[in-house]
């Protein structure tokens, strides 16, 4: 079992200034670290929103090995991990996908800076809502195919990405394979959060009787209308929202507490009472 560790959830508004995006979420990063958090989560999209035109100007690759090279915008958060000595979860990275398109890839960075793990989005956010936003994920986005952990302090940290949490399957997937909390870095629309945001992450926390940890986008992108609903949050194996940002740029912390995961866990043994079905 690991320790009791303290996380930080960052909050941000990204736009199509890429070196804007990079200082905002990397102070962010800096100043939750200097206020004692070993784990460092950034949301979705953390470097570019904007059109996909411009976003894949800004495409990476993600070194296979450790002393692989980095492109600019990778190479900037490895410093940073490095100079917090703080474990960094990038929300939704840029990486270019072999066929063309890019994958929306969740990474975790070491202290040392390495790449620990990489998660490559498996749901695609495809839909035409009544405002009048269009949203295409797959035109330009190519889906991941594996559920993934990474080792924290804490112990195992299972990795996904914002529409991730409307398919409980790979929530309990990665339950499965041992997490004790799971990442869920996001810039979820305004309108569908208002309804949807808080009742999906507690309901995925209380599923799998993990924290959930949840970084997100807020405000408006300056990008064909588009919104985030904000309200980064952590919530426990109970289900309780013990962590959250309110409003605008800025940062929340939060203990996850193995311990807490095992009393959760022998209290009300649903993950042990499952059963197959057909």
């Amino acid at each position: 079992m690991g320790d009791k560790t303290t996380v930080g959830i960052v909050q941000m508004c990204a736009s199509a200034d890429v070196e804007r995006n990079l200082q905002t979420a990397l102070a962010l990063v800096a100043e939750a670290a200097g206020a004692g958090a070993q784990v460092v989560l950034v949301p979705e999209a953390f470097a570019f929103i904007g059109s996909e035109r411009e976003r894949n100007k800004h495409l990476e690759h993600v070194p296979e090995e450790p002393d692989g090279a980095a492109g600019p915008i990778l190479a900037r958060c490895m410093a940073t991990a490095r100079e917090a000595s703080a474990h960094l979860v990038l929300g939704g990275f840029p990486e270019q996908a072999p066929d063309g398109r890019a994958f929306n890839t969740c990474i975790h960075l070491a202290p040392d800076g390495s790449v620990a793990a990489a998660y490559r989005k498996v749901h695609l956010f495809d839909v035409d809502l009544a405002d009048g936003t269009r949203m295409r994920e797959s035109r330009g986005t190519a889906p991941g195919e594996r559920a993934v952990v990474t080792e924290t302090p804490f112990g195992k940290l299972g990795l996904t990405v914002c529409y991730d949490m409307r398919f409980p399957l790979l929530y309990q997937a990665l339950a499965d394979l041992d997490a004790i909390a799971i990442a869920v870095p996001s810039a979820f629309f305004k309108n569908t959060g208002r309804a949807h945001w808080h009742v999906l992450l507690r309901a995925r926390a209380i599923e799998c009787q993990c924290y959930v940890l949840a970084p997100a986008q807020h405000g408006d992108h300056g990008h064909r209308g588009r919104q985030s609903y904000g309200h980064g949050l952590v919530v426990d194996p109970w289900g309780d929202v013990v962590a959250e940002c309110e409003g605008g740029d800025g940062f929340a912390l939060a203990d996850v507490d193995p311990e807490r995961v095992a009393a959760v866990r022998a209290e009300l043994p649903s993950l042990a009472n499952r059963r197959p079905f057909r």
